[in-house]
């Protein structure tokens, strides 16, 4: 007794269901993939804009250093200067501050 299988019955009953679930599990595949990149794009965004933020801040906390460096200088050379010049007056001497 030998069973003969229709090809016609092994296509609907095997084949159609076979590539059909391998055509979901492609779609699947690619959907995922998809928002997987979506979120890391997104995330790499973000990262980006916290570290340009991070820079700017930086560069601002570093100029604001600078500056107050610069500042101090030129208030030390200036009382430097105010000061030879009350003690030529107290000594009698010309007033010529020695160069910095």
């Amino acid at each position: 007794m030998t069973i003969a299988i229709d090809p016609i019955w092994w296509i609907g009953a095997v084949e159609i269901p076979a590539v059909t679930a391998l055509f979901w599990l492609v779609w699947r595949t690619r959907r995922d993939l998809e928002q997987r990149r979506e979120a890391d794009r997104r995330n790499a965004e973000e990262g980006h804009a916290r570290l340009a933020a991070a820079l700017a801040d930086f560069k601002l906390d570093v100029a604001n250093g600078y500056a107050s460096i610069a500042y101090l200088h030129a208030v030390e050379r200036r009382l430097a200067a105010h000061l030879f010049r009350i003690e030529a007056k107290l000594d009698g001497r010309p007033t010529r501050p020695p160069e910095p």
